[in-house]
């Protein structure tokens, strides 16, 4: 893949022209089509609880759901009668919506408020720009406790073409990332300069499973080449939308069915790019994941089904690297109890196989129940329980630690500490809006290791990996520590949006212990506060 993005450089210069001939010389916009107003409705509703909560105008949402409403009903169909026209619920938790496919900043061009593209129902573009001002004060994180003020500075780019020469389909996606004034060394988190996070080809047959009880169709896409995509609740696979940089990869993907589909299955073969700082990214030889993913979406008003199973091999490169073979079966479950405004978010994670000559053995659960009240600001209150194994002794030869693949680490703490691995964490969370513009939500959460011999990953763990975050003693104790944290959301203009965010930490026993052994100081508490600037292209 080494030269591929220059192969796919060159196919768009000489598709371009050719499309545009085609959409000017007469081409039907598919106004009627299911397919063609999907990625539309995965994009408004994506947007709901992110920085990009309102891409989508609420008419624009309207008259998507009308249009995809006139296919699914028949001509005879009562005009004053609610019909359901998708299988699709978005699920209530906090901070668990994969990113839309194609992403949330990108437009079809005939639905952009500027009449010249009117005809160019063939071409997705987007464009935006993100700046973020990081205080950090006492990143537990770091080998080092003091004030750092940094600027991160995200571009991306997007072009995709479909319809217009389907069933072949394509995509193009740029990003520039970037970060300055830090006190610390340049590291991929923040730094992947140049790069294409995304190039890939597409066959998509938009009716070959022929079409559901609600008339949307079942297609099938296939899909080869750069791909970033996000799956069930981020956990274990996300694209990493809070961070500078992008988790991404090469291989295969093939997906039956759609999101409004009563069943859909996705299925993936990838190898992980490896995101350089100053060179382009290549693709892990030594590495291989894969993974399925089914959606059971019949009784969604009710409840979601989500059966999972990944797995990541990686071979030992002749003893130069730990060698690992790991599975991972998994469901999720989601919905809303009949009668109520109770929803829930229930997971459960096995894993199994061998990891640098250990037998692995680890697993995890994820809960969650919130509760909607009825009122004008929409507020939700929910708590959340998550446990995630950890090495239980570190002198048998059974491994507990869980691996938490290409996961979002987000969704436990806002400040990036805690990551899916060894970890007990109990939160409460509050969302409300009391503007159409703006959104606020916060929380209190607690952490405990699960395992007080096993390490706590980020713990003293960026830029110079430390022993000191383990104790395999178990004498440092088990608390990490408590953060209560708080975020605002607001709409600044139509293409600009904007977040200010600030969590306190408060350090437990296990930090201050194993920060005093590495470093000869420790802090009773940490500060992080942001704020982010988003501007894009298109409304």
């Amino acid at each position: 893949m080494k030269y591929s993005w220059r192969t796919i450089l060159l196919i768009t210069a000489n598709v371009l022209p050719i499309a545009s001939i085609q959409a000017n010389g007469g081409s039907v916009p598919l106004k009627n089509s299911q397919v063609a107003q999907q990625p539309m409705l995965q994009v408004a509703q994506a947007t709901q609880g992110d920085s990009y909560k309102w891409a989508i105008k609420p008419k624009e949402q309207a008259a998507t759901q009308r249009d995809a409403q006139s296919t699914a009903q028949p001509a005879a169909a009562k005009a004053d009668a609610p019909q359901k026209t998708t299988y699709f619920q978005r699920a209530r938790s906090y901070a668990t919506h994969p990113e839309s496919d194609p992403p949330r900043y990108v437009r079809n061009m005939a639905r952009t408020e500027h009449p010249e593209f009117k005809d160019l129902h063939w071409l997705d573009f987007g464009f935006d720009h993100r700046t973020r001002y990081e205080l950090r004060d006492g990143d537990i994180r770091r080998n080092r406790l003091l004030v750092d003020n940094q600027f991160l500075l995200r571009t991306r780019a997007y072009v995709g073409i479909r319809h217009i020469l389907d069933p072949f389909r394509m995509a193009i996606e740029f990003q520039d990332s970037r970060g300055y004034n830090s006190e610390f060394p340049r590291d991929n988190r923040d730094w992947n300069q140049y790069e294409l996070i995304q190039t890939y080809g597409e066959l998509y047959f938009k009716d070959a499973l022929g079409t559901d009880d609600l008339g949307n169709n079942r297609p099938i896409r296939i899909r080869g080449g750069r791909m970033a995509w996000e799956a069930v609740d981020r956990r274990l696979l996300g694209n990493n939308q809070w961070r500078n940089t992008t988790n991404n990869f090469e291989g295969f993907r093939v997906t039956f069915g759609q999101e409004g589909n009563d069943w859909e299955f996705d299925a993936w073969g990838m190898q992980p790019v490896i995101r350089e700082i100053d060179a382009f990214d290549g693709r892990n030889k030594s590495q291989w994941f894969y993974g399925a993913v089914g959606h059971w979406r019949k009784w969604s008003d009710i409840i979601t089904l989500q059966p999972y199973f990944m797995g990541l091999k990686q071979d030992g490169r002749d003893g130069r690297q730990a060698e690992r073979d790991i599975y991972s079966p998994a469901i999720r479950a989601y919905g809303v109890l009949p009668y109520t405004n109770i929803d829930f978010d229930l997971g459960a994670i096995y894993q199994f196989g061998s990891d640098n000559g250990l037998k692995k053995n680890a697993w995890a659960y994820l809960l969650e129940f919130g509760y909607s009240f009825k009122h004008a600001w929409k507020p939700r209150l929910s708590a959340f329980y998550g446990f995630v194994s950890g090495d239980r002794n570190p002198k048998d030869n059974v491994d507990n630690r869980f691996e938490r693949f290409f996961g979002f680490s987000r969704p436990w703490s806002p400040d990036d500490y805690i990551v899916m691995e060894n970890i007990k964490a109990p939160k409460i969370v509050f969302e409300f809006s009391p503007h159409r513009n703006v959104s606020i939500d916060g929380g209190y959460s607690w952490f405990w290791l699960a395992s007080d011999t096993d390490r706590f990953n980020n713990f003293l763990n960026i830029s110079t990996p430390n022993p000191f975050n383990r104790d395999k003693t178990g004498q440092s104790g088990d608390f990490i520590g408590q953060s209560i944290n708080a975020r605002v959301n607001y709409k600044l203009a139509p293409l600009v949006d904007t977040t200010i965010g600030y969590s306190h930490f408060i350090n437990g026993e296990f930090t201050k212990n194993r920060q005093l052994a590495a470093l000869g100081e420790s802090r009773d508490s940490s500060n992080f506060f942001y704020v982010e600037v988003s501007i894009r292209a298109f409304k």
